[in-house]
């Protein structure tokens, strides 16, 4: 790709980008969020078509006026936020839109056989009958790659595919990486994580405000480096810990859950929330971090134990009662649990506020647009307008979107569920700045995440879970290092 330019309504998002990808090479791709990286591949993909600038693909120009223009370049695309159908076979997934005929019908003997041989390919051992809903999400991610090869395709784009993925399944997927590497299939690689970038990576070209600032083999480059061209500045310990006065732990908490067992499969689960205190949660994936969040916030019903908010019963029976109590979730999934896509970003971030704006029935549209600019000032959010639709935000904008909205009801206790999934290292410590200030300001916040190294940067207090019940609780100050943690993760 050379000289790549594209404008939106006049705004730029790509100024004369080059980007090579070599025979059988792994280059990540890097950026802060609203760098280009999206706008980039979707103009490979054929989604977009660029303003000026050429592609080859094996040295011959081409043009692409729709995705499947580039599939038949053999260009295919690992979506991050999964292009399946849960309810249809791995097969029928694999072969989507694209099925093998017989006599005008569908092959289903044909698709099964097909669909395994690739999945053979792969080194994957999964039955292409299986339903797609019975299976975790690691399969998912095998299934969206076979579907991707199913149209022999020479050049994969993976954008940000560990992002829903355990330990295990992650190593599974760069396993996979080599073999397809070996087999010269390219691939340009889409991540926020430094690790996995030095893990596979041959190459990294980084984009920061739709421009490359940065394009060299990685064994030539130290990851301060790689973060200095991301954020345009040098990070000193972006994600080190600050002990924080520890909160009164003599009074009465702001949250406390006991016994609570329910069918989603958390079991005798106890702990207590203090205000201003923030509890991390670590476990793998299925250990009950989401589960029970959503407890507490009331979208699913506990069987026998209790919760307590300042040591009265809740009587959480809905997200409804939940909110009325000063309970907020930021969910796992921002796109479909936390944004109404097609809407503006002001119409978002008033969203759980409209109650208390509106006079007569009417909305007081002066004191929602100053209570939006409030927001979107506090939290930093990089927009053109308020009135733009927050699906045309980038995934960081998007993700201090779902967690300012609920900042305009200073919730007492905040739960948020992976609150830097696929977000920048800026953003990221934006993101984590902000929850500091919030426990500050006395309020009660529960994080969920993954990545270990953050949940140690901003955490008071661990829980370890597993298996859907407390198998530890640890201070801060108490755990040496992201080694240990994980160890306790594990129940090594």
């Amino acid at each position: 790709m050379t000289g790549i330019e594209k404008a939106f309504a006049g705004t730029p998002v790509l100024r004369g980008v080059d980007f090579t990808l070599a025979h059988g090479e792994v280059h990540a791709l890097a950026g802060g969020n609203g760098a280009g990286k999206s706008t980039l591949m979707k103009i490979l993909q054929g989604v977009h078509r660029p303003d000026a600038g050429t592609i080859r693909v094996g040295g011959r120009p081409v043009e692409f006026g729709a995705p499947a223009d580039a599939e038949a370049a053999g260009i295919g695309m690992v979506f991050q936020e999964f292009s399946l159908v849960p309810t249809l076979t791995v097969a029928r997934n694999v072969f989507l839109n694209h099925e093998p005929r017989r006599f005008g019908l569908i092959d289903d003997r044909a698709m099964v056989r097909r669909a395994g041989e690739i999945l053979a390919g792969m080194g994957v051992d999964l039955d292409p009958t299986a339903s797609l809903h019975t299976l975790s999400t690691g399969y998912w991610q095998l299934t969206e790659i076979a579907k991707a090869l199913a149209l022999d395709a020479k050049v994969l784009i993976m954008d940000e595919p560990t992002a829903s993925l355990t330990k295990s399944e992650s190593e599974a997927l760069f396993a996979l990486i080599e073999r397809l590497k070996g087999q010269g299939v390219s691939i340009v690689y889409i991540s926020h994580r430094m690790e996995e970038i030095y893990q596979i990576c041959d190459r990294i070209t980084v984009l920061r405000d739709g421009g490359v600032v940065l394009t060299a083999a990685l064994a030539d480059l130290t990851p301060e480096r790689i973060v200095e061209a991301i954020v345009g500045r040098r990070m000193e310990n972006a994600l080190e810990w600050h002990e924080r006065p520890a909160p009164a732990e003599t009074g009465t908490p702001v949250l406390e859950v006991r016994n609570l067992t329910a069918a989603n499969g958390v079991t005798d689960m106890s702990f207590s929330l203090y205000a201003g205190e923030i509890l991390g949660l670590a476990g793998l994936m299925g250990s009950g971090r989401t589960e029970l969040a959503k407890l507490v916030f009331g979208i699913d019903r506990p069987e026998s134990g209790e919760i307590l908010l300042r040591g009265e019963p809740a009587g959480i029976t809905n997200p409804r009662i939940a909110i009325a109590k000063g309970i907020a979730l930021v969910p796992e999934d921002r796109r479909r649990q936390g944004l109404v896509l097609e809407h503006a970003v002001r119409d978002n971030l008033l969203l759980p506020v409209l109650g208390g704006l509106t006079r007569g029935g009417v909305v007081d549209d002066k004191r929602g647009d100053n209570l939006a600019a409030r927001l979107i000032e506090r939290l930093q959010i990089t927009l053109s307008s308020p009135k733009r639709p927050v699906r045309l935000l980038s995934g960081g904008n998007q993700q201090k979107v779902v967690i300012g909205k609920w900042l305009g009801r200073e919730p007492d206790v905040l739960i948020l569920d992976e609150p830097t999934a696929g977000v920048d290292i800026g953003t990221k410590t934006e993101i984590i700045a902000r929850i500091r200030e919030l426990a500050d300001a006395g309020k009660a916040v529960i994080v969920i995440s993954s990545e270990l190294a953050e949940l140690l940067a901003v955490s008071d207090r661990v829980l370890v879970l597993r298996r859907g019940t407390v198998t530890a609780d640890l201070d801060r100050r108490d755990i040496a290092d992201e080694e240990s943690l994980q160890l306790a993760v594990q129940g090594v």
